[in-house]
């Protein structure tokens, strides 16, 4: 019989790859058997479903023929489509990934099938260590190597003796985010050592804000520099830089500076924005008064 994986993720036919992924992870999350409340066989079928619409190739396949058709046996486990168990490799390398000593990553929806080994073997994992630590802004957009201090926790006990921790923390982490570094949650005599959840808090600037990859600033220019142009100098994350004031600037001008926001390391990262707002003067002298008013003789 034909199973609607539509249905099971709780998504429309017509959803894309991005839907699809968050349907899943929301689901698996749910239903991990590890959770209290979870159910092991409606992980695997979501699983499946998972693991077919997320490639395009299985997926024209499965809106032509269902998943009775010659392209699907129906199960769940097994190594299927460059899978393990329904999740696509690139899922796997990015839960694995090596920076170099500890391992660490942005900790999205879990570790989801850290609790089983190849086969289907529940193998026990301790708990989940939290920490968290404060940055300041640059800090966080720039990148820095923090020591922090970690409980020592083993078979549910806590020892009298802290470990201390050197993480390398990447450019561009947010407030509120957290990395996984693994090898440092609560140690099992006979299981797999939990994780450890740093919890970021990002101090905020007293002028720079984040958009996106973006750093942004708010910048007050003169009405004559509005009006002749100038050059304005603005304080960056890396040091000071000249900014061209152009003649004839409008109100709500962003100027832009390249590649002074956040770097990428796959790609052209973001920009340093200054919003500019242009100052009008509550109070002229008498000389500028008339200036003013030759001005507006002119139709300016």
């Amino acid at each position: 019989m034909s199973k609607d994986y539509y249905a099971l993720l709780g998504v429309s036919k017509s959803a894309s790859k991005d839907e699809i992924k968050k349907a899943f992870r929301k689901l698996a999350h749910e239903h991990h058997p590890d959770k209290q409340g979870g159910n092991e066989k409606k992980f695997k079928e979501i699983n499946e479903a998972y693991q077919t619409l997320s490639d395009d190739k299985k997926r024209a396949q499965y809106d032509q023929f269902g998943s009775a058709g010659p392209q699907f046996g129906g199960g769940s486990g097994g190594f299927q489509g460059g899978g393990f168990g329904g999740f696509q490799w690139e899922d796997i390398m990015r839960q694995a990934g090596n920076q170099g000593g500890a391992q660490f990553d942005f900790d999205d929806f879990g570790d989801i099938f850290s609790a089983f080994g190849f086969g289907g073997r529940r193998t026990p994992r301790g708990r989940t260590i939290q920490v968290s630590v404060r940055l300041t802004f640059k800090e966080a957009i720039q990148g820095v190597e923090k020591k922090i201090r970690v409980p020592h926790i083993k078979d549910g006990k806590e020892l009298s003796k802290d470990r201390e921790l050197t993480i390398t923390i990447p450019a561009g982490v947010d407030h509120g985010q957290s990395l996984r570094v693994d090898g440092y949650g609560e140690e099992l005599t006979n299981g797999q050592t939990g994780k450890l959840l740093v919890a970021i808090a990002v101090d905020p600037h007293p002028k720079l804000r984040r958009e996106g990859m973006d750093i942004a600033m708010n910048l007050d220019i003169p009405l004559t520099d509005a009006i002749l142009g100038a050059v304005h100098t603005v304080e960056t994350l890396d040091g000071p830089e000249k900014i061209t004031v152009p003649k004839g600037m409008q109100p709500g001008t962003i100027l832009r500076i390249k590649g002074k926001g956040i770097a990428s390391g796959r790609w052209h990262g973001g920009d340093f924005l200054v919003y500019t707002s242009i100052q009008i003067p509550k109070k002229l002298s008498k000389d500028a008064e008339k200036a003013v008013e030759t001005l507006k003789k002119e139709g300016l």
